[in-house]
């Protein structure tokens, strides 16, 4: 197949610039990854580069993972030689490669949030400072940013300017002892021990310099400053730099995303070539048109003009409710009503929210109305207690120096390791300075810590477990593994005992069939490579799309995502934009996170906002959104939830004529009409209102309850 064949003027300029720095700025829906993928055939196919030369980096697994599959379209097997992934997931590997040259074990472990913030209350533990006054959390942040500034605990100590600063920088120091003693790193480790690699080593940086002769960079907005010096040192010797983005749609500020870096990339690289990508092939004309005008309004970006082919479709609707309640049950009622009409199914409409505490009002609303939905960012499936037991087993198999994980599952199931046995054990390891599991495997032979004999012959089993799995790990394949695991620890009965328990069982079942993918390595290498990917795994990788439900997420989570239909509630002065948004730059960016969750719309999209709110402890009365001013009135219809329902049959007219469809063919009901409806079934007619062209009417079915239809538009027949 012809490369260019299909692409746009601008998309193929992007492609066939082969040398040199790049700055592609690509609107919403422009077809960057089709961009991307093309540009990197090209490279291939018509410049003869060798795949092996070529990185291309994303920031989710799900990009990484779409980008694989169309590289894979265009080139065939030689796709495989390419480097595609997540900054994490590329940094990952470069360290097993090569982190023994700054002391890396190649099996180290890569820990989660839950398992960072653990470490980092240990740490305060350990040094009797209080989790109360000091919130582990805030800690947990204030060493994530200094990481994401390449700040060592030594470096962080140099630039200490007041008590608070002086906690954390213990804290920090702690912390990270702590992981270099369980041979363990955290998610910014990988990028901050990748520069430390390549700073320290200039060989092992010259030859990654020599192999990656072309990089390309998705998202180049999120990035942060580690991030941007990893790219600036493998690219330097080639300077063939690629980057992608918008910097109206950088919106992670609080991930320590730097907006300078995409602002500023042609000032590090004055021969820059910039490309435009503007076209848009998701939205309608007048959604385009709503993001462009609230966007505009921004100062800190790069001016661009989005236009589409597509129809001029319907106004959008904003929609004045009372509370969170009344907001809930009008997002309901129109979810259902888009569905009986055949606009779209459950899975075409996504509600969107500024934070997570507004989805508690929407999800008991959908559960009301028996509408089926899917919660974004709820507990993740890797994230259950007893998945994460099972992978706690399996990372202390992988790497004994584990201490998180040897914690976690000492006594999981019960098996006589109480508290007071671990603390002595704890104390001990850190009095000697030694990694836990020594410490474990001293107390089972009675060496230096004396405990009861029925503990000592307790943890004595516990060690005889895991050397024993350790052992089988290198000859088993990573399903067999497990299923041993699980027949020698007894997890299946101490699992069912619980509440839930057959579920969990389910959720484990679930686990052993995702480890069968890596039946195909050789052990334990199949080990190694699944723990690195359930360590990486992020909250969209497991929003399975072909489940029929609503999704429920934030605007930050839905970034990348594309849905027919879009509602954003809690358009309000407080919510969006956020209360602790007060400088110029926070409101800024909450503006970008309007832009983008508009643009996440291909048909039709609803903002709300409520008169009141119960949130964050407290009810209060609200102000609309200043966002929604920026909305032109011919762009919209101004609704209230409580307004006569014929006001939504007045024709609205607007700079492109749109027209609503005309309704003079439908069933003229009357109150005690049987019907069917070809979605909820029988019902009885129990209201009706009458307009000059249409009929509203309230129906209460048999098994999906009361609900509301337009005659003209419902699926129903007269019975």
């Amino acid at each position: 197949m012809d490369i260019l064949d299909g692409l746009n003027p601008a998309q193929r300029r992007a492609v066939e610039v082969i040398s040199g720095p790049l700055l592609i700025i690509a609107g919403p829906g422009s077809g960057k990854t089709r961009v991307i993928t093309h540009r990197i055939a090209y490279l291939v196919k018509v410049c003869g580069i060798s795949p092996r030369h070529i990185m291309a980096v994303t920031f989710t697994n799900k990009a990484a993972k779409e980008m694989k599959y169309r590289l894979e379209t265009l080139l065939g097997q030689v796709s495989r030689s390419l480097t595609v992934g997540t900054f994490h997931a590329i940094c990952a590997g470069i360290l097993r490669q090569d982190g023994s040259a700054i002391g890396l074990s190649p099996r180290f472990v890569i820990h989660d949030e839950d398992d960072q913030l653990n470490m980092i209350k240990q740490s305060l533990q350990e040094l009797n400072l209080d989790p109360r006054q000091f919130s582990p959390r805030a800690i947990q942040s204030a060493i994530k940013y200094a990481k994401s500034r390449l700040l060592t605990p030594a470096d962080y100590a140099k630039q200490i300017s007041n008590y608070y600063e002086e906690i954390v920088q213990r804290v920090y120091e702690r912390y990270q002892q702590s992981l270099d003693q369980s041979h363990g790193v955290d998610f910014d480790d990988l990028l901050m021990k990748t520069v430390q690699l390549f700073t320290e080593h200039k060989e092992v940086l010259s030859r990654y310099q020599s192999r990656y002769k072309h990089i390309l960079v998705d998202e180049f907005q999120d990035t942060n400053l580690t991030q941007y010096m990893l790219i600036k040192q493998i690219g330097e010797k080639h300077r063939n730099i690629c980057v992608v983005g918008d910097p109206d749609q950088s919106i992670y500020s609080w991930r320590f995303a730097d907006l300078r870096n995409i602002l500023s990339f042609e000032k590090d690289y004055p021969d820059t070539t910039v490309a435009y990508l503007e076209q848009n092939y998701r939205s309608t004309k007048i959604i385009l048109d709503v993001a462009s005008n609230i966007i505009s309004a921004n100062f800190q970006r790069k001016p661009k003009r989005l236009w589409t082919e597509n129809e001029i479709g319907t106004p959008i609707t904003i929609i004045e409710t009372f509370d969170e309640e009344d907001e809930a049950r009008f997002v309901a009622r129109e979810i259902e009503q888009l569905v009986s009409e055949n606009i779209t199914k459950f899975s075409g409409c996504a509600v969107m929210y500024r934070v997570n505490a507004q989805s508690r009002a929407l999800e008991e609303t959908l559960i009301r109305y028996g509408i089926p939905y899917k919660l974004v960012g709820g507990i993740r499936f890797y994230q259950r207690q007893e998945i994460k037991d099972i992978i706690a087993y399996l990372r202390v198999i992988y790497n004994q120096n584990d201490s998180i994980s040897l914690m976690r599952i000492i006594n999981v199931p019960a098996r006589g390791i109480g508290q007071r046995t671990s603390a002595e054990i704890s104390a001990w390891a850190k009095k000697e300075n030694t990694p836990l599991y020594h410490a474990v495997k001293k107390a089972a032979q009675r060496d230096g810590i004396v405990l009861t004999p029925r503990s000592s012959y307790a943890v004595s089993c516990f060690v005889d477990l895991i050397e024993e799995l350790t052992v089988r790990s290198r000859e088993l394949k990573l399903s067999a593994l497990i299923e041993e695991l699980l027949r020698k620890t007894g997890y299946k009965a101490y699992i069912c005992e619980q509440e839930n328990g057959d579920e969990r069982w389910e959720n484990i079942m679930e686990l052993t069939a995702v480890a069968r993918e890596y039946d195909s390595l050789d052990p334990p290498e199949g080990l190694a490579q699944f723990l690195e990917k359930v360590s990486l795994v992020q909250d969209t990788d497991e929003l399975d799309e072909r489940t029929n439900a609503v999704t429920l997420i934030t605007l930050h989570q839905a970034k990348g995502l594309e849905f027919p239909v879009v509602f954003i509630t809690g358009m309000e002065e407080g919510l969006l934009p956020h209360r602790k948004s007060a400088s110029p730059d926070e409101v800024e960016e909450e503006r970008r996170l309007c832009y983008v969750g508009i643009t996440r719309a291909q048909k039709r999209a609803y903002l709300s906002y409520a008169l009141r709110r119960s949130l964050f402890g407290g009810s209060s009365r609200t102000t609309p959104s200043r966002f929604l001013k920026d909305i032109p009135s011919e762009l919209a219809i101004h609704k209230t939830s409580w307004q006569e329902k014929e006001d939504a049959f007045t024709p609205v007219t607007s700079i492109y004529s749109v027209k609503p469809a005309k309704a003079d063919n439908f069933i003229k009901l009357e109150v005690g009409d049987r019907i069917h409806h070809r979605l909820f079934g029988d019902g009885i007619v129990i209201d009706c209102l009458t307009s000059d062209n249409d009929q509203e009417i309230t129906v209460a079915f048999t098994t999906t309850g009361v609900k509301k239809l337009l005659a003209s538009l419902a699926p129903i027949e007269k019975l």
